[in-house]
């Protein structure tokens, strides 16, 4: 029996890749804050007979998640793979930014990350064996503007990814990092919010929103997404990075090898946030 734990798991990509697995055989453990979509997924998985243990939990809850642990593993006697997809964004420019709310985003998204593998992680080094594989973002490598606390989790999430994977590797535990740049789910929408009348920064955010408002309409879909990710859960050698969509790949690419300022002039335009004169 194959076991996937997955964070999340209510609704976007953590919600497709429990289906697509489920729907495989591959038993599934997840909880998510969200109720309503746990719900609908229970549904979903019981119609198609999969095999499921679902909870309601936040991921903030560090003793819930301990217990959650112990529930998968009296249930199920193992986990195969762990994919940490909870996250939360953030948006606004750097110095109007409310920091307490700040603390919350870098501790769902870095904290949360780092429970959930840490609660696994010794039954799977106990069995020689097992996946822990974290949601990123392009922005976990190139950096925005106006995302600088959401790029700072990321960037924290593929540093303890990278260096986790030196501890891990030698008893047949593997790491890997998914990276997507954009999926066309509700996600940026909820974050989006104009600074106030005023802001020196008003005018460039209102054209970065636009941008990327746009660019969400022709990204991947959850399930599109969904795809990528369960052919690393799968995979008996995943590789570490691995992006969702083309321009993930494009962009990370030019961001190796091109000059700071070519990669600057490249992502001004492409977001449409030059200053004007």
């Amino acid at each position: 029996m194959h076991v996937v734990v997955i964070t999340g798991v209510a609704q976007g990509m953590g919600f497709e890749v429990a289906k697509l697995l489920a729907a495989s055989g591959t038993s599934i453990a997840g909880f998510d804050v969200d109720e309503q979509g746990l719900g609908s997924l229970n549904a979903e998985l019981t119609r198609s007979g999969g095999d499921h243990l679902l909870m309601p939990m936040d991921i903030a809850d560090r003793q819930g998640i301990l217990g959650f642990r112990d529930m998968v593993l009296a249930h199920y006697g193992h986990v195969d793979a762990v994919v940490s997809n909870v996250g939360i964004g953030f948006f606004g420019p750097f110095e109007e930014v409310d920091l307490q709310k700040a603390l919350k985003c870098m501790e769902i998204n870095v904290i949360g990350t780092a429970a959930i593998f840490q609660a696994f992680l010794p039954s799977m080094r106990e069995q020689g064996s097992g996946t822990l594989i974290a949601m990123s973002s392009l922005v976990g490598q190139i950096p925005f503007p106006f995302e600088s606390i959401y790029a700072a989790s990321k960037f924290a999430v593929e540093g303890l990814i990278l260096s986790l994977r030196y501890e891990v590797e030698p008893f047949g535990v593997k790491v890997a990092v998914i990276q997507p740049a954009q999926v066309s789910t509700s996600f940026a929408a909820k974050i989006h919010k104009l600074p106030p009348e005023g802001s020196p920064y008003r005018e460039r955010v209102s054209r970065f929103i636009r941008r990327d408002e746009e660019m969400i309409k022709t990204a991947p879909t959850p399930s599109e997404a969904a795809a990528k990710i369960v052919k690393v859960i799968r995979s008996q050698h995943p590789k570490l990075f691995t992006q969702v969509d083309f321009k993930s790949k494009a962009f990370l690419l030019l961001n190796k090898v091109l000059p700071l300022g070519m990669r600057d002039a490249l992502l001004l335009n492409q977001m449409d946030i030059k200053v004007k004169q």
